[in-house]
């Protein structure tokens, strides 16, 4: 501070010093003075800085610390603090900062990061809005740097600072702030140019010398700008006060280097600088002309795209301001050169820019500059020209025009300086426009820069001025310049048409550059442009639009646009053109005409035809069209009516198109005729009138005029309306109306003729319907309105033939035309409402596309364009106003036919879903109309009355009631099954459930947009649906069409659940409760059925009005449908449902039944013939005992003994009558008698079956011993007999069936025979002779009575035979136990049978199971279909070796071992096995519990038992593969060493499935199985202790005898049972080690090769080791006292050496050996 002060002291003096500092606690005005700045950001410690010091606030001065850092990122996140507090503190906090802001902003305004920069002046901004007028005394230390801020290069900081400045001071203000601070600004901008210095302005010691250099640029260029700022901001009467200081900075040399400074954004400030100083101070510029010229004007060819406008701005200014400024520079030498070399280049790139400063640059030369004018002129001209040819030029419109636009612009001013000077005006015209002219139309690019309409422009103020002028002179001169410029042009234009081989560009710019010349533009006026503004043709004003024609970029005209205007006006046009330019232009235009159809006739040249076609479009006159006739006087042929003739003698133009045109568009060859037919509409343009015109085209279309060109004219008539105007009369008449409906005709009916369709104009014919259907006029139709209707109905006739073809005949047939011409006239026809046959046309279209492809015989393609086509036509209808339903006939008429389909039972599922499709597409265009009521009306026109929907139901098959009456859910008292499906067409799917579908599909739609249907329509339709489903629910095996109606509406969303979703179905119950009393079939049916889905209440309020009708009737009202019967049978539904819960209501009930057996016994059913009684009886009797059985499963509180003898004796006296009466079981009724009373003993069976001692206190004191004694015994001994009648008789039968329906409850309650019951029956004698067996008579029968029903095809017989026998396995083996001893002596490996019933059946069924499941490969799983033949197989195999398992499990170690041999010889076990994994499945987890708990196992088939149910059905398909699963989970339980044999030497695919299957699914179970079981064992050895270990999967035996110790540790392979069974020893005490091992080997070899637990091997190896101890010596063979396979004892004795062997080891030794002698001695063995 010290020094800084020493410096301050040293400029002003130390006082003057002292008192700024503490005034204003800075000095910012001499930044950029001293070497460093370093300092400036920080708060001063100068005197007075206490004082000062202590109004800063702690926040702020540490904000402001911050800013001094040279980290960027601190000092921008420190300005945007700064900011925030300026807005967010106090005034006075933030006005304590102002001392010290002037030094910091002055600093940091010019950083060198340009956000830094912007957030300053954000930051100014927020701080000025707060402190306001106090910023007054700080106002000339920063303005100067502000304005220099307010020129930031950098657009961002520019913009904030001028934001800052606006906020500070109002427009208004500015100039008054800027003049007070005026001269600080002078001194600080002027110190920034001239004083400063890159190293001045930043510390050369830490800032790159980059960083230095773009700083100083930056400074310099915002310097100069703030200085052009200051001069214009500042008033006029200020700008004398600072002349001195701008001598001062002009009087520097420094000063004019900039302008040729390597910076260009220092050069354009500089340049900018300039103009301001030539604008505002003029005087001091003329003072310095020496210096100011040459700096600007040596310059001129600066070509940077910065510096440019600036530039010329300077050179205008320089030559306005500074007359003799060309005493300075030397033109010819210096500046022209440059000129001429940046015009000759095209402007390099900049000709936008500079072009338009051209003409004010020549108008300013003085004539001594110019001399000789005429070289000087040429060579300006020319060298403007010469800027067109450079690449870069064309290819961008704007600079080509900026370059034309200035060339004519200089030429028109060249012209009018020097007019009367022929050499120039020679020069002007022939050296420089007519070549110029002749370029461009060589060069199609650059006649996009508007040259034409710059020549019009050109000649039209030459004419203009030539009429007006009063000085003949110069009139004359004009006059004669104008004929010398048409000689000129017609000489250049005839020499390009003269061409044999016409350029094409040459030809179409021709014709481009005549047609603008015809315009009459007196557009001086318009065309005059402001400098620097270029204009293009498309900002011509808008009171010439009316005149312009626009003129396609093609070369003929395209179709679409407004080609020229109309006739009368044309004619005005012409008018106004003046004399000047019409004579020659018309001579020109006949001269090129002339000599074009000269080169048409004789050679033919399309070139010149087109050209001759654009011509006429703008110059069709008689004179021309007499001048392209000739000498011809060729007559039209004389059978031309008479007045055409008259016609072609009168108008020149007629002539011409008999004798030429028509000839051009009747040329084959000729594709695109669309210039010919302008031709022939320039002539018809020169007709007097339409009727002459009308008269003309209509001869033409009788013969000379083919459809394709026919098909142009009008198309050309279509795309403008000045020709439509020329052709209305025609289009609308009778002759063309006429052959354009036998044109339909012809198309239509002869679309079967190959011919036709391979003529190259087929598809035009078909373009031209399209087109005059389709397109309208002023919503008009292009032709007459009937020629409309007439052609439609033709194509409706063709329409509705196309059932009748082919598919192959239908491919190649009109319907695709017919659709693409009628979806254009539905698209277009907007506005316009439909007529009638247009209508038909619609519903045949619809219809063909709601039918079936069968019966259309439609290819797909043709289908989807019908659909597009009808689909526009129904979209068309409902955006018409009006009651568009009455009006409408295809909505009438197609929602009739809608009706009729679907109730004529003529529909398949295809047809039905096809029909669902198109009326879901029809519905949702309906959707689109803004009225809702039309969708209303549809669907009320569809649906059907009361009296057809009854119809329909009346005529669904009866089968259906099969289910629901024995589910109980429907009730009968009479015969009504009739029709039968088999009778029935098994393709058509009945009348209600398609209408029902449609109907609900229709509704699905509409609810969808939330459409309120009246009458109750959602609820009759949700209604009939749910009859529908219903029906389809309870028929047995219904048919695949059937079942695919169902998954169709289930694809097409159509359930119950969606429609209730959408809609409100509150009105449902209210609809069908209106009538249910009394009673009728119908109403007891609906409650019946609507059981399921009605709340509990509603049910309640049935109940209610049942009971009274149950009491006090008589015998007839009991068993009709309003009185017992019926309401006993509603009660039954509602009980059926759970709904009732209430006990003594139904010990109520139960009452009056009893009361009803005592007051009309006869009605009960006891034990009595069923063929005399009534329907009306047995439907009382089916209802009562339902209803006893529903009692027994829901009534929870207990019952009187009299109650449980009436319920128990009746079921008796039931089953007995069911009994007696099997051959009624073909009457539904009977069957369903029977199905009743048994469904009642089996509730009863299950009642008794389920009592425990705890619930048996509440039951009659001696009724389960009567149970047990008498009626479970008759039961039991009525339905087995009966069981193996009904077996005996059917053979084959399904469960499904109806007829069979009895055998579902009849076999669920055998499952419930107890085993002595079981034992003692008494059936017919089935023995077998020959059958080896070692069981009693008795149990021999009932085996083989038995057994044999597992291959019955009903899954309810196989189910219960199982059952039954499962009950008798283990009685089995005892007997075989008993003969055991005449096995194990054989010389063979003895094996015994296991039943030969059983082995018998599984023989059968392993042949039936290799025709199902041999060719599937072992782990490919087969899916068998529940109830299929299949099915039965399957399951009664299974079944059977569970039975077998059973047994075998039953059975001794030694018989196991002998069953087992008998096994492994037949293969029987290896073919389950195979088979067994042809059926488990892939994963065996229980679907419903895939989502467990983390921490627990899932549930599979292995770990959960499996239950066999009759009556259950919901888990079928789940029946095969848990029963395969159970089955294979006791194999490997109770036949571990045989399973384990098979897996060893199977093959390694199957191994490796086998071992991977079990490992993962069973091995765990078994093992967990086997470790708990010997945990929990009961079993106890002498001597010898097990414990087990769930963890490791290990089992311990420890043997002691005497002082001998045996430990043994047995440890279960991972994939238990099939891998070995490792045996470790553990404690070994007083036994030798050979003793040992053999002991390990032999417990090894027990588990391994015994078929049981390994309880049961320990036993057998400790058997086996007290053998030993016992003195029973080993045999020497397998070195074991007992054998491993047979567990038999070593008998066989040498004779010679006295060693005895065990009988299988000794035959395996001699098998093997091939001798006979003992393993000892080798003696023979006798």
């Amino acid at each position: 501070m010290l020094q800084k002060n020493k410096k301050l002291m040293s400029l002003y003096g130390g006082r003057a010093a002292e008192l700024l500092a503490k005034e204003q606690g800075t000095v910012p005005g001499f930044i950029g003075f001293g070497t460093s700045h370093s300092d400036l950001g920080y708060v001063p410690a100068i005197q007075g800085a206490e004082e000062i010091d202590s109004l800063v606030d702690s926040d702020f001065r540490m904000v402001l610390r911050k800013l001094s850092k040279k980290d960027v990122t601190t000092k921008l996140k420190a300005m945007q603090e700064f900011g925030t507090m300026c807005t967010e503190r106090d005034t006075e906090i933030v006005k304590g900062v102002l001392p010290y802001w002037p030094r910091i902003f002055c600093k940091i305004s010019l950083d060198h990061d340009r956000r830094v920069r912007e957030a300053t002046q954000q930051a100014f901004e927020k701080l000025i809005l707060k402190v306001k007028k106090h910023l007054a005394p700080y106002l000339k230390s920063v303005m100067g740097y502000w304005l220099m801020a307010q020129c930031d290069t950098y657009t961002p900081a520019a913009s904030a600072a001028k934001d800052a400045f606006e906020a500070a001071f109002p427009p208004s203000k500015q100039p008054e702030a800027i003049a007070f601070c005026k001269d600080e600004i002078t001194s600080v901008l002027q110190d920034h140019l001239i004083k400063e210095t890159p190293d001045t302005l930043s510390d050369p010691q830490t800032v790159p010398e980059e960083e230095r250099e773009a700083k100083f640029y930056r400074v310099v260029t915002c310097s100069l700008l703030a200085l052009k700022k200051l001069l214009c901001l500042l008033p006029d009467n200020e700008l004398d006060s600072l002349e001195e200081k701008f001598k001062s900075l002009l009087s520097q040399n420094k000063f004019w280097k900039y302008g040729k400074h390597s910076i260009p954004q220092i050069r354009s400030a500089y340049f900018e600088l300039v103009s301001a100083l030539c604008q505002r101070i003029p005087q001091l510029m003329k003072d310095e002309a020496s210096k100011v010229s040459p700096s600007v004007l040596l310059s001129i060819d600066d070509s940077d795209p910065v510096v440019c406008p600036a530039l010329w701005e300077a050179v205008l200014y320089t030559l306005t301001t500074i007359e003799d400024c060309w005493l300075h520079v030397n033109a010819k030498k210096s500046v022209f050169p440059k000129l001429s070399a940046m015009v000759r280049e095209g402007g390099r790139g900049l000709a936008t820019v500079i072009y338009p400063y051209l003409l004010p640059f020549i108008s300013k030369l003085p004539q001594s500059i110019t001399d000789p004018k005429l070289d000087f002129f040429k060579n300006f001209l020319t060298s403007l020209v010469a800027g067109l040819s450079t690449e870069r030029t064309k290819t961008s419109v704007s600079e080509c025009s900026a370059i034309i636009s200035a060339f004519f612009e200089c030429l028109r001013f060249i012209m009018q300086q020097n007019l009367g000077e022929e050499e120039i005006e020679d020069m002007l015209v022939n050296d420089q426009l007519i070549p110029f002219i002749d370029e461009v139309l060589k060069d199609p690019r650059l006649q996009d820069g508007q040259l034409f309409n710059h020549l019009a422009d050109t000649l039209s103020s030459w004419e203009a001025k030539a009429d007006l002028e009063k000085d003949d002179k110069i009139a004359h001169n004009l006059e004669k310049v104008l004929l010398n410029f048409w000689e000129r042009l017609s000489e250049i234009c005839v020499e390009k048409i003269s061409e044999p081989e016409a350029n094409v560009k040459s030809v179409l710019g021709i014709s481009n550059l005549l047609q603008i010349l015809q315009k009459p533009k007196s557009s001086l006026k318009l065309n005059r442009k402001k400098v620097g503004k270029v204009r293009f043709a498309d900002e011509m004003p808008e009171s010439n639009k009316e005149n312009e024609k626009c003129v396609s970029s093609e070369g003929e005209n395209s179709e679409g646009s407004e080609l020229m205007a109309e006739p009368s006006l044309t004619q005005n046009c012409s008018d106004l053109i003046s004399p000047l330019r019409k004579k020659p232009l018309e001579d020109l235009v006949c001269k090129l005409a002339e000599m074009s159809i000269n080169y048409v006739n004789e050679q033919k040249s399309e070139q010149h035809l087109r050209f001759l076609s654009t011509l006429l479009n703008s110059f069709s006159s008689s004179q021309v069209f007499k001048v392209l006739l000739g000498d011809e006087k060729q007559n039209i042929v004389k059978s031309k009516p008479l007045e055409i003739a008259r016609l072609a003698q009168k108008n020149p133009a007629v002539q011409f198109l008999y004798q030429k045109i028509i000839g051009w568009l009747n040329e084959d060859q000729r594709k695109d005729a669309g210039f010919l037919v302008d031709i022939l509409y320039s002539a018809l343009r020169c007709c007097d009138s339409d009727l002459e015109r009308k008269a003309v085209l209509d001869d033409l279309i009788e013969v000379d005029l083919k459809w394709n060109s026919i098909l142009q004219v009008i198309e050309k008539a279509c795309s403008s309306a000045d020709k439509h105007a020329l052709v209305t009369s025609w289009l609308k008449g009778d002759i063309l109306g006429e052959k354009l409906v036998t044109l339909a005709d012809h198309l239509c009916n002869k679309d079967l003729e190959p011919t036709v369709s391979s003529e190259p104009c087929f598809s035009e014919r078909w373009t031209l319907l399209s087109l005059v259907l389709s397109q309208h006029v002023k919503n008009d139709y292009l032709i007459g309105e009937v020629y409309v209707e007439r052609i439609i109905v033709k194509l409706h006739e063709t329409l509705s033939k196309a059932k009748k073809l082919s598919e192959a005949e239908n491919n190649d047939s009109s319907v695709s035309f017919i659709c693409d011409v009628a979806y254009n006239y539905f698209s277009s026809a907007k506005g316009c409402l439909l007529m009638s046959s247009s209508e038909d046309l619609l519903l045949t279209l619809f219809q063909l596309c709601a039918e079936s492809k069968e019966k259309t015989h439609l290819p797909d393609f043709l289908i989807c364009k019908l659909k597009n086509t009808w689909l526009s036509g129904v979209n068309l209808l409902v955006h018409q106003t009006g009651d568009t339903y009455k009006q409408s006939t295809f909505l009438r008429l197609s929602a009739q036919w809608l009706k009729n389909q679907v109730q004529s039972s003529s529909l398949d599922i295809t047809s039905l879903q096809v029909l669902l499709s198109a009326v879901d597409d029809l519905l949702n265009a309906l959707l689109e109309s803004e009225d809702t009521y039309l969708l209303r009306v549809y669907i009320g026109s569809v649906m059907p009355d009361n009296s057809e929907w009854e119809k329909m139901r009346q005529s669904l098959p009866m089968q259906w009631l099969h289910r629901p009456l024995l589910e109980g859910r429907l009730s009968l008292n009479y015969e009504c099954f009739k029709t039968d499906f088999e009778e029935q067409n098994t393709k058509k799917l009945p009348s209600h459930l398609c209408t029902s579908a449609l109907l609900s599909k229709m509704i699905l739609v509409a609810l969808k947009k939330e459409i309120v249907l009246e009458n109750n329509e959602l609820e009759k339709i949700i209604a009939e649906l749910l009859y529908s489903l219903q029906w389809y629910e309870e028929l047995d095996n219904p048919p695949i069409f059937l079942t695919g109606f169902c998954e169709m509406l289930q694809k097409m969303n159509i359930t119950y659940d969606n429609l209730c979703g959408l809609g409100n179905t509150s009105g449902l119950l209210q609809l069908l409760f209106n009538s249910f009393f009394p009673l009728t079939e119908g109403n007891m049916h609906t409650i019946q059925s609507l059981c399921p889905f009605l709340p509990k209440e509603d049910k309640k309020e049935f109940i209610a009005q049942c009971i009274p009708a149950l009491l006090a009737w008589t015998k007839e009202d009991v068993c009709s449908i309003n009185g017992g019967f019926g309401h006993l049978a509603i009660f039954n539904s509602c009980l059926q449902t759970k709904s009732i819960d209430d006990g003594e209501l139904l010990h109520g009930i139960l009452k009056i039944l009893i009361t009803w057996k005592k007051d009309h016994e006869d009605i009960f059913l006891f034990s009595c013939n069923l063929s005399e009684v009534s329907p009306e009886i047995l439907g009382v009797n089916i209802e009562i005992i339902r209803f006893l059985s529903l009692f027994l499963k829901y009534c929870s509180s207990p019952l009187a003994e009299s109650e449980w003898d009436f319920i128990m004796c009746s079921m008796l006296a039931w089953l007995e009558t069911t009994n007696e009466n099997q051959a009624l079981y073909s009457v539904p009724l009977v069957q369903l008698f029977a199905c009743v009373s048994c469904d009642l003993a089996c509730e009863l069976s299950a009642f008794f079956d389920s009592t425990t001692p705890d619930t048996t206190g509440s039951l009659p004191v001696n009724l389960i011993s009567e149970w047990k004694e008498f009626f479970s015994q008759g039961i039991h001994s009525l339905l087995l007999p009966l069981l193996v009648t009904f077996t005996d008789e059917s053979k084959d039968t399904s469960e499904t069936s109806f007829q069979n329906a009895m055998l579902k409850p009849m076999c669920e309650t055998l499952t419930y025979i107890p085993k002595d019951q079981l034992l003692s029956q008494k059936l017919p004698a089935r023995l077998i002779a020959g059958q080896k067996t070692n069981l009693p008579e008795y149990l021999q029968n009932l085996l083989n009575t038995l057994a044999p029903l597992l291959l019955y095809r009903a899954r309810p017989v196989q189910i219960a035979v199982y059952h039954m026998l499962y009950k008798l396995m283990p009685e089995f083996p005892q007997y075989d136990q008993d003969n055991l001893k005449s096995y194990g002596d054989e010389e063979e490996e003895p094996a015994l049978s296991p039943p030969a019933a059983l082995m018998s059946l599984l023989s059968t069924q392993e042949d039936l199971l290799e025709n199902v499941l041999g060719c599937i490969p072992v782990g490919q799983i087969v899916t068998i279909k529940p109830l299929s033949e299949d099915f039965c197989y399957v399951l009664g195999y299974l079944l059977t070796w569970k039975l077998i398992l059973t047994f075998f499990k039953a059975a001794s170690s030694q018989l196991r071992a002998l069953y087992s041999m008998y096994l492994r010889k037949t293969k029987s076990l290896n073919k389950l096995l195979y088979h067994l994994f042809r059926l488990m499945p892939e994963n065996p987890t229980f679907s419903e519990t895939a989502i467990e708990l983390s921490n627990k196992d899932p549930k599979t088939f292995f770990t959960e038992e499996l239950q066999l149910s009759i009556r259950d059905t919901s888990t079928l398909p789940y029946h095969i593969p848990h029963l395969a699963c159970s089955v294979y989970h006791m194999t490997l339980k109770d036949l571990p060493a045989m399973v384990r044999l098979w897996w060893n030497s199977s093959e390694k695919r199957v191994f490796n499935i086998v071992d991977r299957f079990t490992s993962k699914y069973v091995s765990n179970v078994l093992s967990f199985q086997e470790i708990s079981s010997v945990q929990t064992s009961t079993q106890l050895f002498n001597g010898m202790t097990v414990k087990a270990r769930a963890t490791t999967r290990e089992v311990m035996a420890t043997y002691t005898i005497e002082d001998i110790v045996i430990e043994l540790i047995i440890q279960l392979p991972s994939n238990y049972p099939l891998g070995s069974i490792t045996v470790e020893s553990g404690k070994r005490v007083g036994v030798a080690v050979q003793q040992w091992r053999n002991w390990m080997l032999q417990l090894s070899t027990y588990l391994t090769h015994q078929n049981g637990s390994i309880m049961e091997g320990l036993a057998l190896w400790k058997n086996n080791v007290d053998k030993r101890f016992e003195g029973v010596e080993d045999c020497m063979i397998c070195f074991s006292v007992i054998h491993g396979f047979n567990y038999s004892l070593p008998k066989k004795a040498c004779r010679t050496c006295k060693k005895k062997f065990h009988s299988a080891c000794l035959y395996k030794w001699f098998t093997s050996s091939n001798k006979s002698t003992c393993p000892l001695c080798r003696e023979t063995f006798f």
